[in-house]
């Protein structure tokens, strides 16, 4: 899940990256425009911490909704239900809330893993081409299906496959000049380890606890943890935080608010390394996004990393259909 810009369709970024206080780039493609407007103003710690910040205010009005539909719902079926028919039976099958020790500790494990993560990537990118940051990054769709071996989480042949068709995609994709391995591409092979461990620790919370909450709580907690060594290192202005506004607005509403969210909603039941998978599409739409919205040429190579990419999330799906025939 984590997305950068590809290919040669950010120079400016490239060369914003060599600044030590460069600020967004993460694994949701929305992330992608802004990172070229910040400049040195914010620095990665502080961006990381007032957008989760912002991402879990965002969902506050959510969940207020969300409660008061869920409460009148539930009020409009015990007034179906005649008093004299409640049986014990009746009310074992009624829904039961989650689990709030669920709630609060899959909340907090997401938000270290989400904070260590995007903090990882800031500064690895730092020191590392676009391209190659962006095809390290999203090798957490190697890392999940190989740390699911040891959780006994199991892949059919066909998902390996998909898996390995989409990294090729990826290189196919992320990678223009040559590939060598320095420091900041270490720093983001940690950040994809950590971002596959997020994906891991969503998949199970996610069936334990309300998406929403999880999120919300999740955002919280990264935003607090990366607002201390900010407050620490960056020493931020409020001055510069409001320069840089809409960047940071557009990053804590539609990635955390909107993009993460939806990604711990959706994955209560889908397989990780397929969750993986699909997330991984983010660099695939962001440069298709590129050329038909921006006129950006797309070279061969790119457009059959694409085709490649849709390829193999097509045949991570048919694996489920066909055993479900069995």
């Amino acid at each position: 899940m984590p997305t950068l810009p590809v290919g040669n369709h950010a120079p400016q970024v490239r060369a914003a990256r060599r600044r030590p206080t460069v600020g967004i780039d993460d694994r949701r493609g929305e992330d992608q425009r802004p990172r070229v407007f910040l400049g040195p103003h914010v620095g990665p710690f502080t961006f990381n911490g007032v957008r989760s910040l912002i991402g879990a205010a965002v969902l506050v009005p959510v969940l207020f909704i969300l409660n008061r539909s869920g409460n009148k719902s539930s009020a409009a079926t015990d007034s179906a239900i005649p008093e004299s028919s409640s049986t014990p039976s009746e009310k074992a099958v009624s829904p039961t809330p989650y689990n709030s020790r669920d709630l609060w500790l899959g909340g907090i494990a997401c938000g270290f893993a989400l904070f260590a993560a995007s903090n990882f990537q800031q500064f690895g990118i730092q020191y590392t081409t676009v391209g190659k940051a962006g095809f390290i990054t999203a090798c957490y769709i190697v890392i999940v299906p190989i740390i699911g071996i040891f959780l006994k989480k199991k892949c059919s042949p066909f998902i390996w496959a998909a898996v390995v068709m989409a990294l090729v995609g990826l290189y196919l994709l992320c990678i223009t000049d040559g590939f060598s391995i320095g420091l900041g591409d270490i720093l983001v092979l940690v950040c994809a380890f950590l971002f596959s461990l997020h994906i891991l620790v969503i998949d199970y919370f996610s069936p334990k606890a309300d998406g929403v909450k999880l999120s919300c709580i999740q955002f919280l907690v990264c935003g607090i943890l990366s607002m201390i060594p900010a407050l620490i290192l960056e020493h931020p202005q409020i001055s510069s935080i409001l320069t840089a506004w809409l960047p940071i607005l557009y990053a804590g509403v539609m990635s955390c608010g909107i993009a993460y969210t939806l990604q711990v909603v959706g994955q209560k039941n889908v397989n990780p390394t397929v969750a993986s998978l699909i997330l991984s599409l983010e660099s695939c739409i962001s440069v298709l996004a590129g050329w038909v919205l921006l006129d950006q040429k797309l070279s061969i190579k790119e457009l059959l990393g694409c085709v490649i990419m849709f390829a193999a999330i097509i045949l991570a799906q048919l694996p489920e259909k066909e055993k479900d025939n069995k």
